[in-house]
């Protein structure tokens, strides 16, 4: 009987029991913004019942009467709710300082941002997704302080990335970009759609672990995956749109043209215009110039599509997470030619926890790309090519296959169209990556002692196809026999890393001590080979080079590989006392063969903070939420260039001494036996947040020097140049990044935020007699001198322009340039500024006219919310850079080209008309043609970065069980930049403008749909 009504009693409360769950739904947003926060975490404690927050913030969960459901988001606070007889929730998280930066991550690890005492700065999805682009890194132009990033326009292109300037003169600048604990050299293979965080890590303190890969900054990008307990979610996320040139070089058009041709006194270029007009006729509006005025930056420019589409699913369940996507990303080119970038893109990543102890985890990324790259030619001849050359010529009978016009009939030198070059060459590559990695996670001690073993590969190969097709448009334009070249490059670089983490904490005292080691094996292999007369050539299925002549592969076929292996040990300790007092030490020792003459080299660091905030004495402060101190100190080895090549070679000679010829043995010694250069940093910081964490404000100021500085040094006697460890280096600036974020109302939120970085770079000490190196070419002077800038760039300084014959008589540096050079100078030459007075112009007088690295850059946002709208505008900008107009200058090599409007417009042409610009018979005179400031512009501009106007459409919108979440956005990016420099855009990486593929504006329709 007791047993029965035992019975009878658990099912009565089994059934109450149940009779009390019940479903609750509502939405979670944030308190700084209003925003609704898609991706929360809801969990009922005590079960491993959960979900997340859809598009919208939104959630539905059956919970029981009593239960206690907690809401959380890395970087906000949990919040706990009692569930008695809700249905209905509207959670607000709050930021928490304290929890805010666990989710920053730094080499083999993560750490709380509160406990950070480096320099690292965090961009989430939001920010990256806005940009549409081929290379994810073009998001981060002027977000984040200190970093420098130059748009590439040509598709499928890199843009170059600077951490706090450059730190080496030979070796390259870019940094080491880790994803998912993968390590590679670029990113473009990464949609920005995958994306869920991108830190840079900018400090040596912050970047020692990764070793002498990341001496120039580290990017950490993360990628998005699935949550323990989380149901399937599907995303789409596409847009489609155009590109426009902007920004347009405008050029002397055929009424200017034919103006400066009569004004240079150049019988030959009046005789060029008359040939013109008989050929084409003459222009009705004025029939002193031919009845051509071609516009060649329009003709070879086109408004060009670009396009992307991503599909991916996250989710989890009680022990595995995943998450895996697939993009298509096609752009075309604004160069009106064979010019496209298209890309295909599948990722998985994958965690399996097989027991209390052990977790494993896998992550695939495969890229198929296939590139036309344009001829980049096109915008020096273009820039170059007279107005009164039409693009076609029908005159010319015996052109084939095309009638295009060549300057050469009309009795200039060059034939000077750039479209025979855009229309008979295809410059194919096809690019395929297999990136794999593995891991192992074993908990020895249950959250204290752990050990991982990580193993990821990245295999590349690239198949490039150049073909060079027959055409026939002068006797100087023509291309007689085909050609075909073909190259396979195979790159495999595998990386094992085997970390022991300890963690601990005991009273006031945390400490994380990690121990590891790193194994690299980097590997590649070139063949190319060509060869000419193609049969079938019209035909792209003969395009091989079985279909090429064999005969002409002599000498045409080349192979080239390589492999090199490194190893490093390495450890951190990460402590703090009482959460206020922080110690951050690292030490690395990597061993690289190709650097005999020191094998290992040992790079330490330490950072140092103090949490102000915290201090007993701080409490009652009504101003700072949270106050940092931070100071940190490191050494990098840069391993980017090879330690030991060359050979040595003796021979003899005979020489005259004393007029007696003598024999003698001369050495031959290109060999170089580098040292690895050295980077060491000092860096000091402040990060807090002020005002109930409306503000955030990090700051930072850092003085880098590198040590063993390779530079090009010239042997004696024999004259050879090699390379050696004779140079030092200093980057220094500082960088301020601030935010602020605010709530007005359950309808309106905003934030608005900013940053501004400087840099002053120097060459502080150059090993050799002379004291300094030139570089760049000849006629553009560019030199390497203590004190100034690295590759500064170094000429005469005009100060002005001679504007009659009684200034020239009274100048002395002209009636010096008179009676020694026989040079005589006349109104509309330039006026060289005499640096040492010593009353004439020559070498001594050159000095340095400016630095291609900026010294300021800025960046900032603002962002408003209102209901379901959003909008948002970024910008950017930098100042202190100079460029080299180097098309301009160029008319040294030929003087039958055309000019700029602006040089055209601004042309000397009487007395008082300018002070800046020669003239038409100026221009053509070596005196004018000096490397000077003449020819170096400011590159310095303004742009409107990225504008966005979004709408979501709630799901409950929708009909059906599976109501999606849809956001669609209308984006412009770069849609306005405003400078001073006579060019398409004065984002030049090397500062040096010849043939700069145009930077364009892009106009996109986005949409994201989340199931």
């Amino acid at each position: 009987m007791k047993t029965k009504f035992s019975l009878l009693l658990m099912l009565f409360f089994s059934i109450c029991a149940f009779a009390q769950q019940i479903e609750i739904s509502g939405i979670v947003t944030t308190e700084s913004d209003g925003m609704p926060l898609p991706g929360a975490n809801v969990l009922v404690q005590g079960t491993s019942r959960g979900t997340t927050t859809d598009f919208d913030g939104k959630f539905t969960i059956k919970v029981t009467s009593g239960e206690r459901v907690e809401f959380s988001y890395i970087g906000l606070e949990t919040q706990v709710i009692v569930i008695e007889n809700q249905t209905e929730l509207t959670i607000i998280l709050k930021d928490d300082v304290a929890s805010l930066n666990e989710v920053v991550v730094i080499g083999y690890g993560t750490q709380k941002k509160e406990d950070l005492t480096g320099a690292i700065t965090t961009v989430k999805s939001d920010d990256i997704e806005k940009t549409p682009n081929s290379n994810v890194m073009q998001s981060l132009q002027g977000k984040v302080a200190g970093v420098q990033i130059t748009s590439s326009g040509s598709p499928g292109g890199s843009p170059n990335v600077r951490v706090r300037g450059v730190n080496s003169y030979l070796a390259g600048n870019n940094p080491l970009y880790v994803v998912d604990g993968m390590f590679y050299d670029n990113i473009d293979f990464l949609d920005s759609s995958q994306i869920e965080t991108i830190s840079v890590l900018k400090d040596a303190s912050s970047i020692a672990i990764f070793g002498q890969r990341g001496v120039n900054g580290v990017i950490i990008v993360e990628t998005k995956n699935g949550k323990l307990e989380q149901k399937p979610v599907f995303t789409y996320t596409g847009y489609s749109g155009f590109q426009n040139a902007q920004n347009v070089v405008k050029m002397a058009n055929a009424e200017q043209f034919v103006t400066m041709a009569y004004e240079s006194g150049s019988q030959a270029d009046i005789e060029f215009v008359e040939n013109a007009i008989q050929r084409y006729g003459r222009s009705r509006v004025n029939p002193n110039i031919p009845d051509v005025n071609t516009d060649w930056y329009k003709e070879v420019l086109r408004v060009a599509p670009i396009t992307s589409h991503g599909i991916g699913v996250t989710g989890g369940t009680e022990n595995t997470t995943y998450g895996v996507n697939a993009n298509y990303f096609s752009q075309d080119g604004i160069l009106d030619m064979k010019n496209e970038y298209e890309r295909f893109n599948i990722q998985s990543n994958v965690e399996i926890k097989l027991s209390d102890r052990i977790t494993v985890g896998t992550n695939a990324i495969f890229s198929n790309a296939t590139q036309y790259n344009p001829e980049n030619g096109a915008w020096f001849q273009a820039y170059f090519a007279v107005p009164i050359l039409p693009v076609y010529d029908y005159v010319n009978t015996e052109a084939d296959p095309i009638a295009f016009s060549d300057a050469t009939a009309l009795g200039y030198r060059g034939s000077q169209n750039p479209f025979p070059a855009m229309t008979f060459n295809d410059n194919q590559v096809k690019t395929r990556k297999v990136l794999a990695s593995m891991f192992l996670e074993v908990d020895i001690i249950t959250d204290k002692l752990k050990f991982k073993t990580a193993y990821s590969h990245d295999y590349s190969t690239v198949s490039e196809r150049n073909v060079r097709l027959p055409f026939f448009i002068s006797e100087n334009s023509q291309r007689e026999t085909s050609s075909i070249r073909r190259a396979e490059l195979k790159f495999s670089n595998q990386l094992w890393d085997n970390t022991l983490t300890f963690k601990d904490s005991f009273g006031n005292h945390n400490v994380t001590v990690i121990a590891g080691t790193s194994y690299r094996d980097d590997q590649f292999n070139t063949f190319s080979a060509t060869g000419n007369d193609v049969q079938g050539i019209g035909l792209e299925s003969s395009w091989y080079l079985n279909f090429a002549d064999p005969t002409t592969f002599s000498n045409q076929v080349n192979e080239i590989g390589d492999r090199f292996y490194s190893f490093a040990l390495f450890g951190r300790l990460e402590y703090s006392y009482k959460d206020k007092y922080l110690l951050n030490a690292t030490l690395r020792h990597e061993g690289d063969g190709r650097f005999p003459k020191k094998l290992w080299e040992t790079t330490p660091s330490v950072g140092l903070g103090w949490v102000i905030s915290k201090e007993d004495f701080f409490e009652e402060n009504n101003l700072f939420n949270f106050l940092k101190l931070r100071a940190s100190w490191g050494k990098l080895a840069n391993g980017s260039l090879g330690g030991s090549t060359g050979t040595r070679t003796v021979s003899q000679v005979v020489t005259d001494i004393g007029d007696i010829p003598t024999n003698g043995i001369l050495t031959t010694n290109t060999f170089q036996n580098l040292r690895r250069e050295i980077l060491e940093e000092m860096n000091f910081g402040i990060s807090s947040r002020l005002f109930d964490n409306k503000l955030s404000l990090e700051l930072d100021y850092y003085i880098r020097d590198t040590e063993n500085l390779v530079l090009p040094r010239e042997v004696p006697i024999t004259a050879e140049v090699v390379n050696d460890n004779i140079g030092e280096m200093r980057n220094q600036g500082l960088e301020i990044a601030a935010n602020w974020s605010q709530t007005i109302n359950d309808n309106w939120s905003f934030s608005i935020g900013g940053n501004i970085a400087t840099l002053k770079n120097e060459v502080t000490q150059i090993n050799s007699e002379q004291g300094y190196f030139d570089t760049g070419s000849a006629e553009f002077r560019q030199r390497l001198i203590v004190g100034e800038p690295v590759n500064a760039f170094f000429g005469w300084e005009v100060a002005g322009v001679y504007q009659n014959d009684e200034q020239i008589a009274s100048s002395a540096t002209a009636q010096c340039e008179l009676t020694e050079n026989n040079n005589e100078l006349v109104p509309g030459d330039f006026i060289y500024k005499d640096q040492n007075n010593d009353g004439k112009i020559d070498a001594d007088d050159r000095v340095v006219l400016g630095s291609y690295l900026p010294t300021f850059n800025y960046g900032g946002n603002i962002n408003v919310a209102y209901k379901n709208f959003d909008f948002s505008v970024a910008i950017s900008g930098q100042t202190g850079n100079s460029i080299l107009n180097r098309k301009r200058g160029e008319v040294i090599f030929t003087n039958d080209t055309n000019v700029d409007a602006e040089f055209a417009i601004n042309r000397w042409h009487g007395e008082g008309t300018t002070n800046s610009f020669p003239s038409s018979e100026g221009r053509r005179k070596a005196w004018n043609q000096k490397m000077s400031s003449f020819f170096v512009e400011d590159g310095a501009y303004f742009r409107v970065q990225n504008i966005q106007l979004g709408y979501r459409i709630p799901s409950s919108s929708f009909k059906g069980k599976f109501s999606p979440d849809v956001k669609v956005t209308l984006t412009a990016e770069r849609p306005i930049t405003i400078f001073d420099y006579n060019g398409f855009n004065p984002e030049v990486a090397n500062g040096v403008d010849r043939q700069t593929y145009p930077v364009p504006a892009v106009y996109t329709l986005g949409v994201n749909i989340k199931i």
